[in-house]
């Protein structure tokens, strides 16, 4: 289980930030726009609920992208290296990765044009204005794609059963927070429809449409008595697959 994804109740990993700022570099708007417009270019758009042009768009971009994607890319750092960046150096960093590894620039290009900017700050960036594209991107922005789904199957658990949240591989990218797993809680509410995740998580068993559940936990159970607050109940929306029925 990677550190990133086990963080509750973890001590000594210093302050939490409370910048309201959502930009604090103007470089960081540039790294959400990217980001935004390889999600608004993403092949699985060509089956989402909108109706969307993808496959006829004038881009060399032709991969699937989302925010799980760059979550994926972000969480597979060293966990040691993913704590000593701040929040968009780890967003460059995993969509950096993944344009290498899909092949649209080499490494080698990438620290080179990286070595060029350094040295040229105030160079121009490449500027190639395209109506289709940004007009794909506006239409995106307004409308979205929604995860929901029909149900493939009824769902295995109900209002008030008791589950146990199961403990699969460890992956680089997980919807699994790690302090809950093996933990015992009740359903407290089954989500109408099913939810798309877009990409498979790998290992842990995250992929396809399937049914989601609000879980309650006593605080107590899950970090004990003594660092928890009394009468605390702690709520996670976890997907099927990450539930069991609790052994007798």
């Amino acid at each position: 289980m990677k550190l990133q994804h086990s963080l509750g109740g973890l001590e000594n990993l210093g302050p939490v930030s409370v910048e309201p700022k959502v930009f604090v570099q103007d470089w960081e708007k540039r790294i959400f726009g990217i980001h935004t417009v390889m999600m608004a270019e993403s092949t699985h758009l060509a089956d989402a609920l909108p109706q969307y042009p993808v496959a006829s768009l004038p881009t060399a971009f032709k991969d699937h992208w989302t925010w799980a994607s760059l979550r994926t890319g972000a969480e597979g750092m060293q966990p040691f290296e993913y704590f000593k960046y701040r929040y968009y150096e780890k967003w460059l960093m995993g969509i950096s990765q993944f344009f290498v590894d899909k092949g649209y620039i080499s490494a080698d290009e990438l620290a080179a044009q990286t070595a060029h900017y350094r040295a040229q700050p105030a160079a121009p960036l490449p500027d190639q204005p395209n109506t289709a594209i940004k007009d794909q991107i506006v239409d995106y922005l307004l409308r979205g794609d929604s995860g929901l789904r029909p149900l493939p199957h009824p769902p295995k658990f109900s209002t008030g059963q008791n589950v146990t949240v199961a403990d699969p591989l460890a992956a680089d990218h997980t919807r699994l927070p790690g302090y809950l797993r093996n933990k015992q809680g009740t359903v407290s509410e089954v989500y109408p429809g099913a939810f798309e995740y877009f990409v498979s998580t790998g290992p842990d068993g995250l992929e396809g449409a399937m049914p989601v559940y609000r879980v309650a936990f006593e605080a107590a159970d899950i970090w004990g008595a003594r660092f928890s607050e009394p009468h605390t109940t702690i709520y996670a929306d976890l997907f099927e697959v990450y539930l069991q029925t609790p052994s007798i």
